[in-house]
């Protein structure tokens, strides 16, 4: 298979046939979730820690239950009341964790560039389960296999990136890999809530919902990140939905078979119409959970392959212990 990343750290270093090649693995990944029995051998005998310094449900329920089906020994380890309170920084924590000789890490940290400073100083294969304001790569191919699977392609596709833009991972992860497969993205919201110079970049930006969502085919709706928000960068929610919020009436402006998105959790009456956001016939937002599994259980099946090819060269060299 044409993927040889040593670890999962973005969206920005993978190839198309990269891509291609996580969604197809995954794809096949959803029909045996949907067996009545689940579990694969893929990562028997490899060792899984998850290490979230932030809180998650879906995401770290979804990679334990990933490692869980693909045969791994799965470990969470608890951040809330880890060393790392105590004053241990990020480096003496990698060493700890080399010392107890793990495959595949998977990280969530509230800072930017704090699960790159990790994968430098580890021996095993990093997922980058969201850092910052800077990735989330999973969620990106999680939500690139549901448009797939949607639209029966994932090219030369109009997607709507809708609400928070500014402080969301999930944002930049999506609009790096919809470019990379040649699509048209389309940023919407206030300009408060918009990346600085972000259409310097040549990307196409609205603050009217209506026009923004125009023949859309794909309508992705954002969480409005009140944690990393320090300003007054709304008047309040009940203006924000009325200007922002998807309902029935600014969805009518994307085409008539445009899906609806949204990475959870959502802020119903915010940020998304409840009636819309459970309209079997254009919400795909469960859908995307249950993609999550599937594209975490293909990623982190490439990531060890990849590593047990490298440790064998390395055995073959006499340099592996």
């Amino acid at each position: 298979m044409a993927f040889r990343a040593r670890h999962l750290l973005g969206i920005e270093h993978l190839t198309q046939d990269d891509i291609r090649t996580v969604l197809d693995l995954a794809d096949s990944y959803v029909d045996l979730n949907r067996r009545t029995v689940k579990k694969t051998d893929a990562l028997e005998g490899m060792t899984q820690i998850n290490m979230f310094f932030e809180n998650s449900t879906r995401t770290q329920a979804s990679f334990e239950l990933a490692g869980k089906r693909l045969g791994a020994d799965v470990m969470n380890m608890s951040m809330q009341t880890s060393s790392v309170k105590k004053g241990e920084t990020l480096i003496d924590t990698a060493m700890t964790l080399n010392a107890m000789h793990p495959d595949l890490l998977v990280v969530r940290h509230q800072n930017s560039g704090a699960v790159d400073l990790l994968a430098q100083k580890v021996e095993c294969a990093v997922l980058n389960a969201g850092d910052g304001r800077h990735e989330h790569p999973t969620q990106a191919l999680l939500d690139a296999l549901t448009i797939r699977r949607e639209k029966g392609r994932i090219q030369r596709l109009t997607v709507a990136i809708c609400g928070d833009i500014a402080h969301s991972r999930v944002a930049r992860s999506n609009l790096i890999l919809l470019g990379k497969m040649e699509n048209r993205v389309r940023l919407v919201g206030p300009p408060t809530l918009m990346p600085a110079g972000v259409a310097e970049l040549g990307i196409e930006v609205y603050d009217d919902m209506r026009e923004g969502l125009r023949d859309a085919d794909v309508v992705m709706m954002l969480r409005l990140q009140k944690e990393r928000m320090d300003g007054g960068f709304l008047p309040s929610e009940r203006e924000y939905f009325h200007r922002y919020g998807l309902d029935a009436e600014k969805l009518s402006y994307a085409k008539d078979d445009a899906i609806v998105m949204h990475p959870g959790p959502m802020n119903r009456g915010v940020e998304i119409d409840g009636t819309i956001a459970d309209d079997i016939n254009r919400s795909v937002i469960q859908e995307q959970v249950e993609m999550g599994v599937a594209v975490r259980m293909a990623c982190m099946d490439l990531l060890a392959q990849n590593l047990r090819r490298e440790r064998g060269r390395a055995l073959t060299e006499g340099q592996y212990v």
